[in-house]
């Protein structure tokens, strides 16, 4: 059986995944950045971590075959497939608070944060997604930069639950930089047993 699900630019959406169902998310039109976070169905206690990822794979850098971990260090995903191979794992969610950093517009401004709490009923102060399709580049001197995303319309990644989850989904707000190639836009996801 398969799902689709449409997450519209600057929202967020709750999705209910099975242990070993697949998750497919697509870039329809291309640069867009997927925030994507989960927590564990039966305790929301537990859920992803991006800093238990990169000491788990040791990398700064998710590559196929790579597991994204809980916060318990509990496999939570594996990568089945990536058409980009370019995604971030150090910001945390945009919030109005950066958006007031960075822009000073930070008042009424969607943001992911807010997204993905709501969608998931939650009040988490900070989250630090998986942003699919972002692309930073770390320099050798350890500064970093936000460049436009590698992906481009119809790519997407393959993922397979570990463990039973409820996924907070972001399509992310930020048109201000090349986070989202100047724009944002819709994403869509995909659950299939």
């Amino acid at each position: 059986m398969e799902k689709e699900y449409i997450i519209n630019a600057c929202s967020g959406k709750k999705i209910e995944v099975k242990k070993n169902q697949l998750i497919t998310i697509v870039d329809i039109e291309g640069s867009q950045v997927v925030d994507f976070f989960a927590e564990v169905s039966e305790n929301p206690d537990e859920f992803l971590s991006t800093g238990v990822t990169i000491d788990c794979n040791e990398s700064l850098k998710l590559k196929t075959g790579d597991i994204i971990y809980t916060n318990l260090y509990q496999p939570m995903f594996e990568i089945l497939a990536d058409d980009v191979k370019e995604h971030d794992l150090l910001h945390p969610c945009c919030r109005p608070e950066m958006y007031d950093f960075f822009y000073h517009n930070g008042e009424k401004h969607s943001n992911c944060l807010d997204n993905i709490n709501i969608s998931l009923e939650n009040k988490r102060a900070i989250i630090h997604p998986v942003n699919f399709f972002m692309y930073t580049k770390i320099n050798v001197d350890g500064s970093i930069v936000v460049k436009k995303p590698l992906s481009k319309a119809g790519d997407k990644v393959i993922l397979k639950a570990l463990m039973n989850v409820s996924l907070g989904i972001a399509a992310c707000s930020v048109s201000e930089s090349d986070c989202n190639g100047g724009k944002t836009s819709s994403i869509k996801i995909i659950i299939e047993d």
